[in-house]
């Protein structure tokens, strides 16, 4: 790959990772909100009427559109956009190092492999992924009128209270995680390049000349939709595994030690809570971030 097209994929990764991350952080903001052990503090009691006639409490786990209220009517909009400035910090370089690095894995192996196969595809992804989150500070949730944490104090108070150590809570489950960006770029992959052919076979057959049309990045968009709903589905549980690893004065130690924990109180439902706020956040980042990228690689090559 020439420098050129290096340059062409970090300037887009970073484009498609930074308007994603911006359209979007209302939501990572509530999921962040649904994951942590301590979330049924916040939600209101419903009292209920036993056969007996007796009133009785009950807590009720939060659903997105109560905790998007809640964080409304309690500390007003600003918060929909706490840690935005740290995310940004890190999504911007790690989409841009993360697409360059995968492109380039990518032309690389596939000399060594089929061109363009499962098996490119995958380690590609694997060797390229690049996590970075803004976890922290969306966890200080306190109502308003207290005051917020901003991203130097919280920095600060990480290293005062766990040291160096701190900044590195959670890395297990963010290993874990790789699982998910590999299914989800296998499958991205094998679906782009369905329609490609499906394109190809048409183009061919009218005897027109193969262009770049809206409708291929609508197809683009599906496949990323598609893609990102399966990977995300089937490795849900290591992201409430890592927000429980990050939160303050834990009692969780390890990534097995967490998930057993989590099994064994709270149940396997724990595992996936927050996932339709994930998925209702995940799937238009993911469309965003990638039709973006596809589109300035498009642009820039001409």
């Amino acid at each position: 790959m020439s420098q050129r097209d290096t340059l062409v994929h970090l300037f887009a990764g970073g484009c498609g990772g930074t308007v994603g991350a911006i359209l979007t952080c209302p939501l990572e903001v509530v999921k962040t909100r649904l994951q942590p052990s301590s979330v049924t503090l916040s939600i209101s009691e419903v009292q209920l009427n036993t056969m007996a006639g007796v009133s009785v409490n009950r807590v009720v786990s939060p659903g997105p559109l109560h905790c998007l209220k809640v964080i409304l009517e309690k500390e007003g909009p600003h918060p929909l956009f706490r840690g935005l400035g740290p995310n940004l910090v890190g999504v911007a370089p790690s989409r841009a190092i993360y697409f360059a690095a995968y492109s380039n894995c990518k032309e690389k192996l596939n000399g060594l492999f089929d061109p363009d196969s499962t098996q490119v595809h995958m380690i590609s992804a694997a060797m390229a992924v690049k996590g970075f989150t803004a976890i922290t500070l969306q966890l200080d949730a306190r109502n308003r009128g207290e005051k917020r944490m901003g991203a130097f104090e919280c920095v600060h108070k990480v290293y005062q209270t766990d040291g160096l150590r701190g900044f590195y809570r959670g890395m297990s489950a963010s290993y874990a995680g790789i699982s998910e960006t590999v299914i989800h770029f296998v499958i991205y992959e094998s679906i782009k390049q369905k329609l490609l052919e499906y394109k190809i076979a048409s183009t061919m057959e009218n005897e027109e000349e193969s262009v770049k049309e809206a409708s291929d990045f609508v197809g683009m968009m599906l496949a990323a939709a598609t893609s990102k709903t399966c990977a995300t589905t089937i490795a849900y549980p290591h992201e409430v595994v890592r927000t429980r690893l990050r939160e303050e004065g834990t009692k969780y130690r390890s990534f097995f030690q967490t998930l057993s924990l989590l099994v064994q109180e709270e149940g396997y439902g724990s595992l996936y809570r927050g996932l339709t706020t994930h998925l209702v956040r995940q799937i238009p980042n993911t469309v965003i971030m990638m039709d973006t990228y596809e589109l300035v690689v498009y642009l820039l090559n001409g």
